[in-house]
C-alpha cells in the first residue's frame, strides 16, 4: 500500500504550516476570484497528473528504477458542471515542443468560450513564480487582480495570461499552501484508484509458444477512470471547495 501513498497524496499539507505572507496571498486570491465570479466569469479549474507506467502495469519496483520507466502526464479541467467537455490531453513527459505545449492551452480557452463563455481559469505554478497577494506591509486593493507572471507553468503545458485574456479568460494561480481549495487533486485521486482497482479489467494476455505477451487498453483504462468522476461527485467537491473559500474569507478578513 506504501507505493500508491505517493502519487494518490502528494499535495497534502499540513494545516499549521501557514505564515502571515500566505494568508495574504490567500484572501487576495479569494477577493480576486469573487470579483470574477460576481462579473459573471464561471471558474474552470485546470490541472495535471502523472501517470507512472508501473501504476498502469502493477508492477512493484524499485524507487531508483522507476526513474528509468516511462512517465505519461494527464491535462484536464473541471467546473461545478463536471469535467469541461474539452478532450483531455495524455502527453508522454519531456515529449512534446514547447509550441504544442502553447497551442494546447490556446485549443482550452478556444473550447471554454465556445462551451462556457468567460472563464476564470485557476491553476498550479509548477515551478511557483507566481507570488499572488502584496509584499509584506503592503495591501492590495479588494478586487484588484493579482500580479501575474508572463508564464505559468505546468509539467506538460504552458499557460500564458495573455492568451487567456484573448479569449475573455482571466487566469489565477491558487495559493500552493491551500490545497483545500483544489478540487483537481481529488478528481486524480479517483482516477488513480479506479486503475488500481481495475486495471486488471483492461488487459489482454497473448501466449505464443515461447513467449507471453500483456496488452493494457491504456486509453480505454483512462477514460473509464476519468467517467468515475461524475458530474454530481463534483458538485460535492465544489461545494466543499466553496466552503472553505467561505471558511478561509471569514477568518483571515
Amino acid at each position: 500500500m506504501q507505493r500508491f501513498a505517493n502519487p494518490l497524496f502528494k499535495h497534502v499539507i499540513p494545516r499549521g504550516c501557514f505564515d502571515a505572507a500566505s494568508k495574504r496571498q490567500c484572501l487576495q486570491y479569494l477577493k480576486s476570484l469573487r470579483t470574477l465570479q460576481l462579473n459573471g466569469f464561471n471558474t474552470v479549474f485546470l490541472g495535471e497528473t502523472d501517470i507512472p507506467e508501473s501504476l498502469i502495469t502493477g508492477e512493484n519496483i524499485a524507487k531508483e528504477d522507476s526513474l528509468c520507466w516511462p512517465v505519461w502526464t494527464l491535462v484536464h479541467a473541471g467546473s461545478s458542471q463536471g469535467w469541461v467537455p474539452w478532450r483531455y490531453k495524455l502527453l508522454l513527459r519531456g515529449d512534446l515542443p514547447i509550441r504544442q505545449q502553447n497551442s494546447i492551452f490556446q485549443e482550452l480557452c478556444d473550447s471554454l468560450t465556445t462551451s462556457y463563455g468567460k472563464c476564470v481559469i485557476v491553476t498550479r505554478d509548477k515551478r511557483q513564480l507566481m507570488h499572488v497577494g502584496a509584499k509584506d506591509g503592503v495591501e492590495l486593493e479588494t478586487g484588484t487582480l493579482p500580479p501575474v507572471s508572463p508564464v505559468i507553468y505546468m509539467s506538460g503545458i504552458e499557460c500564458c495570461p495573455e492568451v487567456a485574456r484573448a479569449n475573455g479568460h482571466e487566469l489565477l494561480v491558487v495559493p500552493s499552501s491551500y490545497n483545500y481549495l483544489y478540487p483537481m487533486d481529488v478528481a486524480w485521486s479517483s482516477l488513480k484508484w479506479f486503475i488500481i482497482n481495475n486495471r486488471k479489467d483492461f488487459a489482454l494476455r497473448s501466449v505464443e509458444r515461447t513467449h507471453s505477451y500483456r496488452c493494457i487498453l491504456f486509453s480505454d483504462l483512462i477514460d473509464k477512470g476519468i467517467e468515475k468522476m461524475t458530474p454530481n461527485k463534483w458538485k460535492i467537491v465544489i461545494n466543499r471547495v466553496k466552503r472553505w473559500e467561505n471558511y478561509y474569507l471569514d477568518k483571515l478578513s
